[in-house]
């Protein structure tokens, strides 16, 4: 990328260079390019032919060199948009996917808008998911835990720079920092690549803790279904979001700790990766 190159011109050269590392290239190129310039990325389909100053190339390539050793375009960045919300993100917590998005739009038909609600987020990361559903519930309560102080810090900082007071952040492991409390509904999208999944190499810039819960792949949902009936009020909501392959072990815990109405939803590559469930009374009644 010369100092006389054009904006245009870098871009193309850039999308080359991120061929074999991106399913988005081009995308990630204007993304990465919009952050050094301070633009948005429709003012460089506007001057395209624009030149782009020897500082600006220079800094271009160093984040397309990190791109192409597998860094998240969200790190490069430290934003990413989830649910229309502008969340940063550091590497200490996961990048929001948008089939996570899927999830938040499941809890939310299940949520009346009018209804002053309990909800707690388990493994809260960025944020994203507890801010996705005070942005769209601002009556419901909700209470985050994560494990990680770091990964709280960046969700309770989202919060304040959206504005989004009705979040509690607590930290610790599941239900530790909740203990006699029960909710209407628990969501979480936690840890479940098991630790020999070679697509763990691809993550690898991104927090280990909220990838993989062990060898398994399962050991985070056990100890999550086994304490809701703890933390649920009867007939409460249960929402995972899970591999693509753990719908059929995760329908069998649910159900052996006292979940009905058990249904899987498939994502937008029509792969089952989430699955609801709610509380029946009389397995609450055995937990009080």
């Amino acid at each position: 990328m010369s100092p006389t190159a054009t904006i245009d011109g870098s871009l193309r050269q850039a999308a080359g260079l991120l061929q074999r590392c991106s399913d988005s290239p081009r995308l990630d190129a204007e993304v990465l390019l919009a952050k050094v310039l301070s633009r948005p990325r429709s003012a460089l389909v506007a001057h395209a032919d624009a030149p782009l100053d020897a500082a600006a190339a220079k800094q271009f390539r160093h984040l397309i060199d990190e791109r192409r050793r597998g860094v998240p375009v969200a790190y490069l960045t430290g934003t990413r948009e989830f649910w229309s919300l502008p969340l940063n993100v550091t590497p200490a917590v996961l990048v929001p996917r948008p089939e996570t998005e899927d999830l938040v739009e499941l809890v939310l038909e299940r949520l009346r808008p009018d209804a002053p609600v309990r909800v707690l987020d388990l493994g809260t990361g960025s944020g994203a998911i507890a801010l996705a559903l005070a942005s769209e519930r601002p009556l419901a309560s909700i209470t985050a835990v994560d494990l990680s102080a770091a990964a709280l810090g960046v969700a309770a900082a989202n919060a304040a720079a959206l504005g989004l007071a009705s979040v509690e952040w607590r930290c610790g492991s599941w239900f530790v920092p909740v203990a006699g409390e029960r909710f209407d509904v628990i969501v979480a999208n936690p840890p479940y690549v098991a630790a020999d999944d070679p697509a763990l190499e691809a993550l690898k810039f991104e927090p280990a803790l909220a990838l993989s819960p062990g060898s398994g792949g399962l050991e985070a949902f056990a100890a999550i279904v086994a304490g809701a009936p703890h933390h649920l009020v009867p007939g409460g909501l249960i929402a995972l979001e899970h591999g693509a392959d753990q719908a059929e072990a995760l329908r069998a815990l649910l159900e052996s700790n006292g979940f009905s109405a058990i249904t899987s939803h498939l994502d937008r590559a029509g792969r089952a990766r989430a699955v609801l469930a709610t509380l029946s009374t009389q397995a609450n009644e055995d937990t009080t």
